[in-house]
């Protein structure tokens, strides 16, 4: 609107010096030279609902030239990786959400087939070793530019060789936080969680949104109900196309409000075929599915694929499949937040003997991932519940935790 006043106000004193000029060779023009101005000084500027309408079209003829995304959520197991590719100006730019389970290579494999050569960003949710396990193969393996991590710390040997790798590198690192935002070309990054950490790496995910264009993605990591509920306090805009399942189609994640204000047209979801978690449980299916929201997973359609012009998306799967309920999946209840393993000798009245449980099995138990959970077979029997204050990284605030989920059991 400034631009239009300058103008009006230039073409009056262009007009005044042209009166002039013509007063003193034509004083019969006085009248015309007058309605010129007039009719210059009465022209009003467009109104604010023009401008808005201006700035509409505009932003419209930029989402028409977008280059296309493309969203891949690896097929990874019982674990979480998904890549995003895009160009700005004919250049490439790759963000890595994660980098799938310590003990395979898929990950490095998946973005060697996509020929990627470098990632602008790769993003370590939270350290639990089915998010970062193949990160530090990442970073030794391509020209990472950044790495982003929660801040919260993990013992295992997995996490140690990922601090390593980023120092190896030179890659810059950064911990961000609720409402930062960044921009990529037309790609706009929004920090949606954590606003702070206290080691609670699950409830401390870093969590996403991505918005190209018209069409906006959010990612959670393995963030709970209660942090679900807390973005939606911050006052954040929620409102997503394609939402990730937070926690592997986990009950502890996926609250129904949050549900409601993402209001998605797609979810998705990362889990392993036949999982010991029994992933994605049966509330969280029938919540997706009940709500009219379409499902897809990584165990029934392998890599899923959403491509994107900014304006319109299409998703692609390796396989095709639908996602029905099992009864052999879930938990017993939605408000029942225990990741229980399949029931077999080792799970008695929903006790799971730690001194023969498999592993898999013992990932079940709060703060016991993989590597923890490989520690735990090495250097059993243990005595009391206590006792597991022998593994790395569980001390006495873990081992409340893991008593108060109640599934942990000593036996023969």
């Amino acid at each position: 609107m400034y631009k239009h006043h300058l103008f009006a106000l230039f073409t009056v004193i262009l007009l005044i010096i042209t009166g002039c000029a013509q007063e003193s060779t034509n004083l019969g023009n006085n009248t015309s030279v007058h309605n010129q101005e007039q009719n210059s000084i009465d022209k009003e500027p467009p109104s604010i609902k023009e401008e808005i309408e201006v700035e509409k079209n505009a932003n419209e003829k930029e989402s028409q030239s977008l280059s296309e995304l493309k969203v891949h959520y690896m097929n990874v197991g019982q674990a979480d990786s998904t890549l995003l590719q895009f160009t700005v100006e004919g250049e490439a730019f790759h963000i890595l959400i994660d980098a799938g389970n310590w003990n395979r290579n898929d990950v490095v494999n998946y973005l060697h087939a996509q020929n990627v050569s470098h990632i602008d960003i790769a993003i370590g949710t939270h350290p639990d070793a089915d998010h970062i396990g193949q990160l530090d193969k990442v970073i030794n393996t391509f020209d990472v530019g950044e790495v982003w991590m929660s801040g919260n710390t993990n013992s295992s040997q997995t996490f140690q060789r990922v601090l390593e790798a980023i120092d190896k590198s030179g890659a810059d690192y950064y911990e961000p936080r609720m409402g930062d935002e960044f921009e990529i070309g037309s790609l706009e990054i929004a920090v949606l969680y954590p606003k702070t950490i206290t080691e609670n790496d699950n409830e401390e995910s870093i969590s996403l949104k991505i918005t190209y264009g018209d069409i906006r993605f959010i990612f959670t990591g393995d963030a709970s109900k209660k942090n679900e509920l807390n973005m939606m306090q911050s006052g954040f805009d929620l409102d997503a196309d394609i939402l990730q399942l937070g926690h592997h189609g986990s009950s502890t994640s996926t609250d129904p409000a949050f549900l409601s204000t993402v209001n998605p047209s797609i979810a998705i979801y990362s889990a392993g075929v036949d999982n010991s978690y029994g992933h994605p449980h049966d509330e969280v299916v029938n919540l997706v599915q009940n709500a009219g929201i379409d499902l897809y997973g990584t165990d029934v359609h392998g890599t899923i694929i959403v491509s994107t012009d900014g304006r319109d998306y299409r998703v692609f799967t390796n396989r095709d499949g639908t996602i029905t309920p099992s009864s052999k999946k879930g938990t017993p209840s939605g408000n029942d937040k225990t990741e229980k393993p399949k029931q077999d000798s080792n799970v008695t009245n929903g006790c799971l003997n730690v001194n023969s449980a498999s592993i898999d099995e013992l990932q079940g138990i709060k703060h016991i991932g993989i590597e923890r959970a490989e520690q735990l077979v090495n250097i059993r029997p243990f005595k009391s519940i206590d006792d597991l204050s022998r593994i790395n990284g569980i001390g006495p605030a873990r081992i409340k935790d893991i008593k108060e989920q109640g599934l942990a059991c000593i036996g023969g």
